[in-house]
């Protein structure tokens, strides 16, 4: 009777972290519509933006960093409810404060529930269910941040208010809290076939953090993931000054095409969530990394515009699914012992890779050369390439010294 209930509640557990990754994505697509009106009401600069960034950055950084430990004492469930509580909270809030650096303050809330909520379900969807469900997790987040700007600019032409969009999103947060709280025994089911074979899940492990920092393979899977963003968003912050500004390429052409960047993340997580079946992950972060190598390759021979937006196209869809096809092996990587600690360091490493390469690549194009920017593209997805064909010798390694340790104890 109990095993006959079981696949509607993972159906609807499934479906709830999806949308919760929808709401995840929501809150990053407000900021640059909501900011002009943002700016005006507060009687700020143009550039303060950064410092309610930053504040979402270190509470992301701090809650990612350990929701491994959060995990075991909370549970996923109660963690999914508590970070959603406290993320639409702190979005209402930002509509409240009188003052700018109160909702700077808030900022740091915002992103300590996302960080949690990213992580937590990251585990869970890595605990229990397949590459496939993992890519269209990721691809959830792409709906959510095409879905924020169009929320804010509707709040803002028809209603006059940047506060409406970030209540509407904070008020979606708050009932999904709602519905982490509601089904948060259902979260503690054992859905996973691996259960059956008697194996611990990743959550049972009580490792320390002090022991995963000693494994040289979670330092590399942290590296991989700094790099990955980190490329991303140099990929998606230079794109239009690069085609704007040293190609000649007209304003409205090139928005299009760099807007299209994140468009075909959904497009390209949606795809390889379906062929995923057929494709180990090892095969298609490799795929995916030639593919981005092979359009930033076009994008800096620069032998005709066309080719070169046809490069930013390329770029943008071939790592659409190397984020979630990374998450997804993180256990096989660094084993199964160090898993739950490690999702959430390699979310704070990506936070500090998203932060630091494209504000590096951005003084490389100022003090060099605009040009230098598909250059930088080669050498992070190159980088990535070598490092992640490290990974997986030192994976292989790993798995033989596990099977001999095991014929020795037969």
């Amino acid at each position: 009777m109990t095993t006959a209930k079981r696949p509607p509640v993972k159906i609807g557990l499934i479906i709830l972290a999806y949308i919760a990754f929808v709401a995840l994505g929501m809150p990053d697509g407000l900021n640059g519509v909501g900011w002009p009106s943002i700016r005006a009401g507060f009687n700020i600069p143009l550039d303060a933006l950064g410092m309610l960034l930053f504040s979402c950055t270190i509470g992301y950084l701090t809650s990612s960093f350990v929701s491994g430990k959060l995990i075991g004492v909370m549970s996923i469930g109660g963690l999914l409810a508590a970070s959603c509580g406290l993320t639409g909270a702190a979005l209402i809030g930002y509509t409240l404060v009188p003052q700018w650096w109160m909702m700077v303050g808030l900022g740091i809330f915002t992103g300590l529930g996302a960080g949690a909520i990213d992580a937590g379900l990251d585990v869970y969807v890595a605990e229990n269910f397949s590459e496939g469900l993992m890519q269209w997790l990721h691809a959830c987040y792409g709906i959510g941040i095409t879905l924020g700007p169009i929320i804010m600019t509707m709040s803002i032409t028809n209603f006059d208010s940047w506060r409406l969009g970030y209540q509407i999103v904070g008020a979606f947060q708050l009932l999904l809290a709602l519905c982490f709280v509601v089904t948060i025994r259902s979260w503690k089911h054992k859905t996973s076939p691996v259960d059956h074979n008697g194996e611990k899940k990743i959550t049972e492990y009580k490792t320390s953090y002090r022991e995963t920092f000693a494994r040289p393979e979670v330092w590399m899977s942290m590296l991989l993931f700094a790099l990955y963003v980190g490329a991303e968003f140099a990929m998606g912050s230079w794109a239009y000054t690069l085609l704007t500004q040293s190609r000649g390429i007209a304003p409205k052409v090139a928005g299009f095409w760099a807007g299209s960047y994140y468009g075909l993340f959904t497009i390209g997580r949606i795809l390889a969530g379906l062929y995923s079946k057929r494709l180990s992950v090892n095969t298609i972060v490799q795929i995916s990394l030639a593919g981005a190598l092979t359009g930033s390759l076009l994008v800096l021979l620069n032998i005709s515009p066309v080719l070169s937006l046809v490069g930013v196209v390329l770029i943008g869809f071939s790592i659409a699914p190397v984020f979630p096809a990374l998450m997804s092996g993180t256990s096989d990587r660094v084993s199964p012992k160090y898993t739950a600690n490690t999702i959430g360091m390699q979310m704070a490493a990506s936070g500090i890779g998203g932060a630091l390469i494209p504000s590096l690549v951005g003084i490389l194009a100022r003090r060099v050369n605009i040009e230098i920017i598909p250059l930088c593209w080669i050498i992070l997805f190159g980088l990535m390439f070598g490092l992640y064909a490290l990974s997986m010798r030192r994976t292989s390694q790993l798995r033989e010294q596990r099977e001999n340790e095991t014929l020795q104890a037969a």
